[in-house]
């Protein structure tokens, strides 16, 4: 990889300085500027505790995009963003410095409910909220959210806590960087873009041909740019190049808006036509940026894909300070009881981001081609950062919480965990092309990756890694729809995702036995993720008014989490330097299907977590919707109750 990633440095750098440096000097052409500025206004409806959210975006968006020709045929290209988010101080009891509240937790062996801070084991010995070092005043019952009250009711029984939801500056706890989210101040999270990573800078790159003797090229791109490789919407397969920024919007803006852009160096030898292909190029990408990982959102913010950092935040507030988790012990006498954990027992340690060194860049080659029968296809490999965390149990030794007395189990740990983003490689390909029989452009794509981590409470890691196979078939059909327009075609375009993850683990209730012979008696244990999950989409677009006027509508289903979405929206182009978009996006379905076993049951303390005979590293399957039933939900499942109503205005100065 060192050796790979320094060669292709080095070509570019010889093939920049043959062809002169970009100037700046005299000479050149004047520069270009569009300005662009957006208002996105939205609304939301109740979430899953009955209770209406209010304003949930009042984001207004400053875009300057440049351009110049420079010296020697070089060109430059620059987009300049910065936001304003309002919603923080407009809606601050649901957003901001007075969110939250006093949350309380349940203990069904006692039919009872106990403030975060007075869990029954602790406080049958200790004064409540002090036992092994929890000290309640430091971590207060103040400020908090219960974990995924927005997205799912809790069934009583369910293991949950509570999680600080305000922006660090106004409540430090459980803030940490998980890569460019989860420790914000509110005025980082009003304007994203200013940060020390300089996002406000969209775009910034040189670029040139450089034309050969053969009569072939080569077109080198240089400095900070998306480089999108996909073919496909709203969900991606070959596009990973690229971060995401999911607080954005979560999946539903354009991902060309939502794309993080990287420091990335490009060339692409352009070879022109052959016997049997009408054009080939070979396309190398270096990405030599510091690592970054997709953008989930910091628990807080009107957007948490996945409802992810708020786990995250409220398990690092454990670690670091303690605190009560609902229903976690059994009582010998029957039912589960609230549970007072101190500092250093269940939560998250560490997030190891990677640094900046040779071998953690992103180097990535695609070849592709058009047939002579007019066939597109590209053939692509990437070596690669997850840009998803993965979390690794770590063995703490710790004291054993429910005890005093000897230890009766050596060197153990609770659920305690480290953050780490694995190394992936990708193989795959895309392919269009037209069908005259269906009058329609079909689009293909998919990727094998391998090195890929995912959630499985059958190891004693709590993960396991894998390889995974996705893909998507597209296809576009221009079509005449009288009663909508007789004059212009309308856009129909379906979409069919397909995941498939190889060598999944998966144990039924009954199934699973240890080395010791103890079965899970409790639910299915294994990996949360779906072996075999599809996701269909739909768009129906027309176009009225000389296309002044176009509505549209967007249908998503996630078939396995048995959740769709809904998305009307009317854009109005009033002028053309004025557009203006009413829309909105309706969530359905169940999340009834996403209880799983959250391995409470994973780290045995005889006699209060465990079965006679229960091996270590071996969950019974006790299930519950948290932490790991967000992985069944996925992205529109989690947001179940996100139904937002929006308006969006845009202004071409």
């Amino acid at each position: 990889m060192k050796l790979c990633a320094a060669l292709v440095a080095a070509a570019w750098s010889a093939q920049v300085l043959a062809a002169g440096l970009p100037a700046m000097g005299e000479g050149s052409d004047p520069w270009k500027f569009d300005v662009l500025y957006d208002n996105h206004t939205a609304f939301r409806g109740k979430d899953a505790t009955g209770h209406a959210v209010g304003l949930a975006k009042f984001r207004n968006t400053l875009t300057v995009e440049a351009d110049k020709k420079l010296e020697g045929d070089w060109k430059f290209h620059g987009i300049l963003r910065g936001t304003f988010d309002g919603v923080y101080r407009m809606n601050k009891s649901q957003f901001g410095d007075e969110a939250g509240g006093p949350v309380m937790l349940e203990s069904t062996a006692f039919g009872t409910y106990q403030p975060h801070g007075g869990g029954f084991i602790n406080s049958n010995t200790t004064a409540p909220g002090t036992a092994f070092n929890f000290d309640v005043s430091k971590n207060p019952n103040e400020g908090m959210r219960l974990l995924g009250d927005r997205w799912h009711s809790h069934t009583s029984g369910d293991v949950t806590f509570g999680v600080p939801v305000r922006p660090c500056d106004k409540d430090s706890r459980g803030c940490k960087d998980f890569g460019g989210y989860g420790d914000l101040d509110q005025n980082e999270l009003e304007m994203p873009e200013f940060n020390d990573r300089l996002d406000f800078i969209r775009e910034a790159h040189v670029r040139k041909n450089i034309f050969l003797d053969n009569g072939k090229s080569v077109y080198v791109k240089l400095g900070k740019q998306q480089v999108v490789w996909g073919r496909t919407d709203l969900f991606r397969v070959l596009d990973v190049i690229n971060p995401v920024d999911y607080s954005r919007n979560n999946i539903y803006d354009e991902l060309e808006d939502i794309r993080i852009p990287m420091w990335i160096a490009t060339a692409e030898y352009r070879m022109g036509p052959s016997e049997s292909m009408q054009d080939r190029n070979l396309q190398v990408v270096w990405n030599f940026d510091k690592f970054r990982p997709n953008n989930l959102g910091q628990c807080g913010q009107p957007n948490v894909i996945l409802d992810a950092s708020c786990f995250f935040r409220g398990m690092v507030n454990l670690w670091d300070n303690g605190g009560t988790v609902a229903n976690f012990a059994p009582n010998p006498a029957g039912g589960l009881m609230s549970t007072d954990f101190g500092p250093g027992q269940i939560g998250i340690r560490d997030v190891h981001l990677p640094d900046w060194k040779l071998s953690n860049t992103q180097l990535g080659v695609k070849y592709e081609g058009v047939t002579q029968g007019g066939i597109s296809f590209s053939l692509n490999a990437l070596t690669y950062r997850s840009q998803l965390p993965s979390l690794h149990a770590l063995r703490t030794g710790a004291q054993n919480p429910f005890t005093t007395g000897p230890q009766t189990t050596a060197n153990t740990n609770l659920i305690a965990f480290d953050v780490y983003y694995p190394r992936v490689n990708l193989i795959g390909g895309s392919m269009d092309f037209e069908s005259e029989t269906l009058g329609a452009a079909i689009r293909l794509e998919g990727a094998l990756t391998n090195g890929e981590e995912f959630p499985d409470s059958t190891k004693k890691s709590l993960y396991s890694k894998h390889k995974v196979w996705r893909s998507v078939i597209g296809i576009d059909r221009p079509t005449f729809i009288p009663w909508i327009n007789p004059r212009r075609t309308t856009l129909i375009s379906a979409q069919l995702f397909w995941q498939h993850i190889f060598d999944h683990t998966y144990y039924k209730k009954g199934e699973r036995v240890d080395p010791n012979g103890t079965v899970n008696s409790l639910g299915p244990v294994g990996m949360v993720d779906w072996e075999d999950n599809f996701i269909g989409t739909l768009l129906i677009k027309a176009f009225l008014m000389n296309d002044r006027l176009s509505p549209e509508l967007i249908i998503a289903r996630d078939f396995r989490a048995r959740a769709h979405v809904i998305a009307p929206k009317v854009e109005w182009s009033i002028t053309d330097k004025l557009k203006l978009t009413f829309g909105a996006n309706f969530k359905g379905g169940s999340n009834s299907r996403n209880r799983f076993d959250d391995c409470r049951t994973c780290n045995p303390y005889p006699p209060f977590t465990a079965a006679p005979g229960q091996a270590p590293g071996y969950s019974l399957g006790l299930a519950s919707a948290e932490p790991l039933g967000r992985f069944r939900a996925g992205p529109i499942g989690t947001a179940m109750y996100e139904d937002d109503v929006f308006f969006q205005m845009r202004y071409k100065f």
